[in-house]
């Protein structure tokens, strides 16, 4: 997801994203959504949050 998408998303809930870098943003947001703050932290590319909106980047983002 483009970080542009995640700034709109931030603003959508009240969350002034600033300069913060993309995943301490998704951060941000999983933690005013009540989740996890657990964006890029996939070990292995495992994770059990299968209905999360940042799965598919936190998985990349963690191989990197």
């Amino acid at each position: 997801m483009k970080l542009q998408v995640v700034r709109t998303i931030a603003k959508q809930q009240q969350i002034k994203p600033g300069v913060t870098s993309k995943a301490e943003l998704i951060k941000k947001i999983q933690l005013h959504e009540g989740n996890f703050s657990c964006y890029g932290t996939a070990t292995l590319g495992i994770c059990d949050q299968t209905a999360c909106l940042w799965r598919e980047d936190c998985i990349a983002a963690s191989q990197e």
